[in-house]
């Protein structure tokens, strides 16, 4: 997986250049433990506004690094910056750190102290969307639709979704829309894909490490972190933008997920961007404007 983190810190200095921005807020502890896996930072456009709907992002790292706000700002912010969204780059603990659900509960978290602070930082509660890719796009599908979701259990395997991480418990940690950059859903399905790397059920792939054990042998866990296991019909709108040459996650993987949203009944939009790979193609400012073009709809639906 040093591949796969290389290729991200390279695609991160894409969108490096003419960041545009008016505040920041950096390194702010959303849970109180001072750890770093526990920090956002928080941009605000230029344009001069009383407060901004916000968008978090997460960045890819196969669930392996704890520390990768600054890619996701590198990545993604300048877009959505300039179409006039707060920015709220997001570290969740690592899979070496702490098997799921912790990331999952470290995101909710992030959402929680957003909505309970967001007067301070001048953001408008009533739209919080989330995007991310690769990793990063499977925690915004999760925190989409297991919006309200605590205790879960799956046959043999429970988990608590939503955890007590942070001071603001007592808040929603529900999102608004989410747009899902080649995120994986269902982990036991990615060797069997076309076109998928064939390591996905190895003891030691991401998937499996984030789980705490191997895929196969363990499917009520993988279940658990399967987006697709929460979908119902009250679930926030979703864009799903993914390559039809993705080497590492199989195409499928958002297939899957958007047949779920629709059969469910929820909005959803699903782009293959024809010969994107696991980021390059992908991250193209085609895709960016669609990104801010669904996050600026989404909003506008939900701020009066």
């Amino acid at each position: 997986m040093k591949v796969l983190f290389t290729l991200i810190l390279s695609l991160s200095f894409l969108q490096s250049n003419g960041q545009q921005y008016s505040k920041k807020w950096r390194d702010i502890d959303y849970a109180g433990d001072l750890a770093i896996s526990h920090r956002l930072d928080i941009y605000l456009p230029v344009s001069a506004e009383s407060s901004y709907p916000a968008v978090l992002v997460i960045c890819g790292s196969a669930w392996f690094e704890d520390n990768t706000k600054d890619e996701a700002f590198r990545i993604m912010a300048k877009p959505l910056l300039d179409a006039g969204f707060a920015v709220v780059t997001v570290n969740h603990r690592s899979s070496r750190q702490a098997v799921f659900p912790a990331q999952i509960n470290d995101i909710k978290a992030a959402v929680r102290f957003i909505r309970a602070n967001a007067e301070n930082y001048r953001i408008n509660p009533s739209f919080i969307g989330i995007t991310g890719f690769s990793s990063g796009g499977h925690l915004s599908s999760l925190a989409g639709t297991s919006g309200g979701v605590g205790k879960y259990t799956v046959k043999t395997a429970s988990a608590d979704l939503e955890g007590n991480i942070g001071s603001y418990t007592n808040y929603s940690s529900s999102v608004d829309a989410v747009v899902n950059f080649f995120g994986p859903t269902n982990f036991l399905l990615m060797d069997s894909c076309a076109g998928g790397d064939p390591s996905h059920d190895l003891a030691d792939s991401p998937e499996s490490t984030l789980i705490g054990g191997a895929i196969q042998d363990n499917p009520d866990k993988c279940a658990l972190a399967d987006p697709i296991t929460y979908i119902d019909a009250d679930d926030p709108h979703f864009l799903i933008i993914h390559g039809d040459k993705d080497p590492l996650v199989p195409h499928c993987q958002s297939e899957v997920l958007f047949n779920a949203l629709q059969k469910a009944g929820v909005e959803s939009q699903f782009i293959t961007v024809p010969g994107g790979g696991h980021g390059p193609g992908v991250f193209e400012e085609e895709y960016f404007n669609m990104m801010t073009d669904f996050f600026l709809k989404e909003s506008a639906n939900k701020i009066k």
